[in-house]
């Protein structure tokens, strides 16, 4: 049986941001490509950057610099300010994570690792709350859902592909957070990211992601329980 770990008011407050946070980044990202879509459909296309996003929503409010018709940006000034409107509330939301992270020292250990940032690392606190509820690195990895799933019988030990169970909030954090990782061991291997060269030359991408992202994890587990900061060896 897989029980829900209780949480305190505060674990509850701070997890209500970043679902709020959440819910904003997609509404933004719809917002976006609505924007690029709509300039499409008159022939002016848009790259895929928010500078280029917001030089066209200023664009918009300037009737002689932009190529739209009337109808169409007076209509698409509504989401230009939506998105506006989307930004702004998110740095709010940020700036109060941002407060709660200096706050607290468990938030501030994890930040050491690398691939962790300030929204992992608060994500992680506010939903684990106590991680020697966890007897081990590994169990929180699997609790994540980053571990394959077992198929094994007969003492043959088959491995299937990734559980993805536990939270799917979490599991996508650290998997971005190691995605970035791994781009930087790209640009510039060897040194700390020595083994992650060579993982990367045995192993496709995406393996190696989410090789690092389950070690982020366990790191994660034994700073929490021994109230250390990442020290790398």
């Amino acid at each position: 049986m897989r029980f829900v770990p209780i949480k305190s008011i505060e674990q509850q407050s701070i997890l209500v941001l970043h679902r709020t946070r959440e819910l904003m980044v997609r509404q933004k990202t719809m917002i976006t490509n609505a924007l690029r879509a709509h300039f499409a459909e008159f022939g002016v296309i848009v790259p895929q950057s928010a500078v280029n996003v917001r030089k066209i929503a200023d664009m918009l409010e300037c009737p002689d610099q932009c190529p739209l018709p009337e109808i169409a940006r007076i209509t698409l000034i509504l989401l230009a300010e939506q998105l506006r409107s989307l930004e702004m509330r998110l740095q709010q939301i940020e700036n109060k994570l941002r407060a709660w992270h200096r706050d607290s020292e468990a938030s501030r250990r994890l930040a050491t690792i690398p691939g962790v940032g300030l929204i992992t690392a608060t994500a992680i606190v506010a939903t684990v709350g106590d991680a020697k509820q966890f007897q081990s690195g590994r169990q929180f990895a699997a609790w994540l859902g980053l571990v394959p799933r077992q198929n094994s019988s007969g003492g043959k030990q088959r491995l299937g592909r990734i559980s993805k169970r536990g939270d799917a909030y979490l599991r996508r954090l650290l998997v971005h957070g190691a995605r970035s990782v791994l781009r930087w061991a790209k640009q510039k291997p060897g040194g700390q990211y020595a083994w992650l060269s060579c993982l990367m030359q045995r192993r496709p991408t995406n393996i190696a992601t989410v090789a690092l992202a389950n070690k982020n994890a366990r790191i994660a587990w034994a700073l929490l329980t021994r109230k250390e900061t990442y020290q790398h060896i």
